[in-house]
């Protein structure tokens, strides 16, 4: 019995062995899990950056390749561009020294032509003013006509209307004067008509008196 006591805790401690080693083990294995997926994280980002350095150093490189693959274009041009014009201007130059006669005598003839032409030009100018002198003289000598024509006009208008004032006045100063002899006329005729009258009346009077007396006389 005490055999059986004994054997069942040793069973019991070897199955408590056995479970800590199995833990022990599955903490190992999901240490190490953790540990590989940390490196390969880290690899994996390590190798992403060291790509991403490279895919821009060689970035940078084509850029720097194609810089200065421009840089050489362009002063090659520059230079292909300088040797044309150095060409053009000396086979300018010796077609001029070659044909220097005969482009002095085309620039004789040029400034000749153009000598004539201003020539022409400066004549034609002449007449124009001229005959713009001579329009605006011959309008300003109408333009005085015209007013020398108004002012007779007027003038002959006012000499017409004094005549007519005057006469009317003139008319008007005869009526007056007529009006004034009647009145004087009437006023004489008048005057004689009430002398005779007062004559009469005396003579009246006069033949009246004595008539008077003798009534008297025989009282």
């Amino acid at each position: 019995m005490g055999r059986d006591r004994s054997s069942s805790n040793s069973s019991d401690d070897n199955r408590r062995r056995s479970k800590r080693s199995r833990r022990s083990r599955s903490r190992s294995r999901d240490r190490r899990r953790r540990y590989d997926r940390h490196r390969r994280r880290r690899y994996s980002t390590s190798s992403d950056s060291d790509s991403s350095r490279r895919g821009r150093k060689e970035v940078d490189r084509l850029a720097e390749r194609e810089r200065k693959r421009k840089e050489d274009a362009r002063k090659e041009e520059e230079e292909t561009a300088k040797r044309i014009e150095d060409a053009t201007n000396k086979k300018v130059e010796e077609e001029l020294e070659r044909r220097r006669d005969e482009i002095e005598a085309e620039v004789l003839k040029r400034v000749e032509e153009a000598k004539a032409m201003m020539e022409e030009e400066m004549m034609l100018e002449l007449a124009r003013r001229k005959e713009q002198a001579l329009n605006e003289a011959k309008q300003q000598e109408e333009e005085e006509a015209k007013q020398r024509n108004d002012l007779q006009r007027i003038m002959e208008e006012n000499n017409r209307k004094i005549e007519e004032q005057q006469k009317k006045m003139a008319e008007e100063r005869l009526k007056m004067v007529e009006d004034q002899m009647k009145i004087e006329q009437d006023t004489l005729k008048l005057k004689k008509k009430e002398e005779k009258k007062l004559k009469k009346e005396q003579m009246l009077k006069d033949d009246a008196r004595p008539q008077i007396g003798f009534s008297l006389a025989a009282v």
